[in-house]
C-alpha cells in the first residue's frame, strides 16, 4: 500500500500505533499494522483465496463495504477503479483506522458510522455489496439480510460468515406434517447455534450458522449463489425473496 502522502516512515509508523489495536493487517507505507495478526496475515491471505470471484476493473461500479473495519476491502475495490466505494462501520475506532489508510493511500472513499440496520439512511442500491464477516455478530441476523436486499443491493453481494457445524447442504422437503420430529435431529438440518455468552472470547458472536443454514438463509432473503470459491465465501446475485417474506422496516 503506498503512502501517497509522503509522511516520514517515524511520523507514519508512531500514528499506526496510535490508532491501534488494528484488526485488519494492512500494509501503509510498508508499515503493517497488524504484523502478529493471530490468524496471520488477515484479511489479505483470505482475500487472495477469492479475489477471482470480482471483476479485475471494477470501472463505473458503485460498491458499499458493510462492517468495513480498517477498509480492507474498501481499499481493494477502489483499486480496481471502482466508481464510487462507500464503507460504513457503527465502530469509530475501526472508522478513524479506515479514513487514515485511504488518506495515506490517496484513495477518495467515503466512510460512515452507520450498521447494517441503517443502511436506508444511505438512501441508494449498489452494484456490489460487500458483507463479510458480520452476519454472527448480529442479534438480528435475518432482518440485516432483509435489509441489505431491499434497500443496498443492485446486483451483486459478496458474503461470508463464520460457520460451525455439519458442512452438508441437505435436500429438504418444501413441508413436513407437525408430527414430524426426527427431521430437526439431522445434523445437516439448517441451524444457527445461539452464543449467549462469548466464543473465542467475543461476547459479539451471537449465532454461528452451519452451512446449510447459510444457504437457506441468503436463499430466503432473496439471494441466489453464484460462486463458493472458498469455504464461507459465496458470491450472491439478487433474485427473488422467499414469498412470506414481508418488506423489511426502513434501515
Amino acid at each position: 500500500m503506498d503512502n501517497a502522502r509522503g509522511l516520514p516512515a517515524e511520523s507514519l509508523r508512531r500514528k499506526i500505533a496510535e490508532l491501534g489495536p488494528w484488526f485488519h493487517n494492512l500494509r501503509i507505507g510498508g508499515i503493517e499494522t497488524a504484523p502478529d495478526h493471530f490468524l496471520g496475515d488477515y484479511p489479505n491471505f483470505k482475500w487472495q483465496g477469492f479475489r477471482q470471484v470480482v471483476p479485475e476493473d471494477l470501472t463505473g461500479r458503485s460498491v458499499l463495504d458493510v462492517g468495513c473495519n480498517a477498509g480492507f476491502y474498501a481499499l481493494e475495490m477502489k483499486r480496481r477503479n471502482a466508481r464510487r466505494v462507500v464503507g460504513i462501520d457503527s465502530d469509530p475506532h475501526y472508522l478513524r483506522q479506515a479514513r487514515f489508510a485511504a488518506e495515506q493511500s490517496g484513495l477518495d472513499i467515503e466512510f460512515r458510522q452507520l450498521s447494517v440496520y441503517e443502511v436506508g439512511k444511505l438512501g441508494e442500491r449498489f452494484d456490489l455489496v460487500i458483507f463479510m464477516g458480520v452476519l454472527y455478530h448480529l442479534r438480528h441476523p435475518l432482518l440485516a439480510l432483509d435489509l441489505l436486499y431491499e434497500h443496498a443491493v443492485k446486483d451483486r453481494l459478496l458474503f461470508q460468515c463464520l460457520q460451525r457445524g455439519d458442512e452438508r447442504v441437505p435436500r429438504l422437503a418444501e413441508d413436513y406434517d407437525f408430527s414430524e420430529w426426527s427431521v430437526f435431529d439431522r445434523p445437516d438440518y439448517p441451524r444457527l447455534f445461539f452464543v449467549e455468552e462469548r466464543y473465542a472470547s467475543d461476547p459479539t458472536n451471537w449465532f454461528i450458522p452451519n452451512t446449510a443454514a447459510v444457504v437457506a438463509m441468503l436463499r430466503s432473503s432473496g439471494f441466489l449463489i453464484e460462486a463458493n470459491p472458498e469455504r464461507e465465501v459465496y458470491m450472491c446475485r439478487r433474485g427473488q425473496r422467499h414469498y412470506a417474506v414481508p418488506p423489511p422496516p426502513c434501515g
